[in-house]
């Protein structure tokens, strides 16, 4: 991936699901000395939530900085009255667009923070796709949601402190906070501390608008002997379509590890009308069913990884705030790989041609129904011509 700016001698570690994610994250909250900043779209107050605001509440008190910054929309469900409590803890709290009972259904309000990002004494990161929210606690019983984070110490934490740092300080403009810009007063060290290759990919609306959907299609393109996707909300533009569909048909092996359960119907079936076209090239499709996928990463020819927050839809692609993570790394890859291929031989479906709970007539129908309405409303939205295309 030669457009990417990946700085080498890093210590990068996976975790899969909260089941993992959560204690590490917490035992890091318990041992920092001066700044912790938080970025989460979902931030529940159920077991998890309170846990993890329990620990920010001591680290405020024995004088560690706290920044904490949340989606307006993803967690509209926070109770507010729980707000106060943590400010006179001295955690400094943030929400990212706050969503209010008569907000205009405009454009602007679908560009949300969707970024999983924790940085703590600029020493120590984890970025992904976990929510701060309890994945056991769900009324179906089910085993938490499938999906990933890492962990990363050493010289890319200097470009991930620099962009929590920008997102801080415009919000905080933006709620005329400004007392709560404070110096840079620790600084992410450049010493090596392993030896993985990274790179640090956002997308923003500015100088960032495309980066992501970029890096994916220079790896898609590059791709020699196979594709692994998993990711939660699958709608890609013709481009990146294009992109899989002449993998496929140049012989590199592409599989798709989808959204089994129906979370948000509109976005399931709209996906479904895309298996066909896809399935023609190629491509193998797997529909995930232990419980729901919240996945988005990927491997590529056995070394090249893919984790992050950013799902491979319009609304990822072309308005969220995202952060991914590109690891140039074998090992790193085959422990993903591994964790995919677990997933696709034992806690999912393959989709076939023949599939008639997918390709009957009435669901045909209602497949492409479902595509041409999120199609309407992307129009609506007022995406330009050369996002659609994306």
């Amino acid at each position: 991936m030669k457009d990417i700016d990946f700085v080498e001698g890093n210590l990068i570690t996976l975790l899969h699901n909260g089941e993992e994610y959560f204690p590490e994250l917490e035992a890091a909250i318990e041992k920092a000395q001066f700044e912790i900043h938080i970025e989460t779209y979902i931030l529940e107050y159920d077991a998890v939530g309170r846990k993890i605001i329990a620990a920010l509440k001591r680290a405020a008190q024995r004088d560690v900085s706290v920044h904490l910054l949340f989606d307006g929309f993803g967690s509209q469900n926070f109770p507010t009255a729980e707000i106060k409590p943590m400010l006179q803890a001295g955690i400094k709290v943030l929400i990212f667009r706050p969503e209010f009972i008569f907000s205009m259904p405009r454009r602007y309000r679908l560009r949300r923070m969707h970024r999983k990002l924790t940085l703590i004494d600029a020493q120590i990161a984890y970025i992904g796709g976990i929510n701060i929210i309890d994945d056991q606690d769900n009324p179906e019983k089910l085993t938490p949601r499938f999906d990933y984070a890492v962990v990363i110490k050493g010289p890319l934490l200097i470009q991930i402190h620099k962009a929590v740092k920008h997102l801080w300080i415009l919000v905080a403009w933006a709620h005329f906070k400004k007392r709560w810009i404070t110096p840079n007063t620790i600084k992410p060290a450049n010493n090596s501390c392993g030896n993985q290759k990274a790179a640090f990919v956002i997308r923003d609306n500015w100088r960032h608008r495309h980066d992501i959907e970029h890096a994916y299609l220079e790896g898609i393109n590059q791709a020699n002997n196979e594709i692994i996707i998993a990711n939660a909300y699958f709608l890609p533009g013709r481009k990146f379509s294009n992109a899989l569909k002449n993998a496929a048909r140049r012989g590199v092996n592409v599989e798709l590890l989808l959204q089994g359960r129906i979370e948000y119907p509109l976005q399931h079936y709209a996906t479904q009308a895309l298996y066909e076209d896809l399935l023609q090239a190629g491509i193998k499709i797997y529909e995930y069913n232990r419980s729901y996928l919240h996945a988005k990463v990927a491997v590529i020819d056995q070394y090249w990884a893919i984790v992050g927050s950013s799902n491979i839809d319009p609304f990822s692609l072309l308005l969220a705030r995202e952060a991914n993570v590109f690891i140039a790394d074998p090992q790193f890859a085959s422990k993903l790989r591994t964790s995919l291929r677990t997933a696709i031989s034992q806690e999912s479906t393959l989709i076939t041609s023949t599939d008639k709970k997918i390709f009957s007539r009435w669901n045909y129908a209602v497949n492409w129904l479902c595509f041409y309405i999120v199609r309407l409303l992307q129009g609506m939205l007022g995406y330009d011509r050369h996002d659609s295309k994306l």
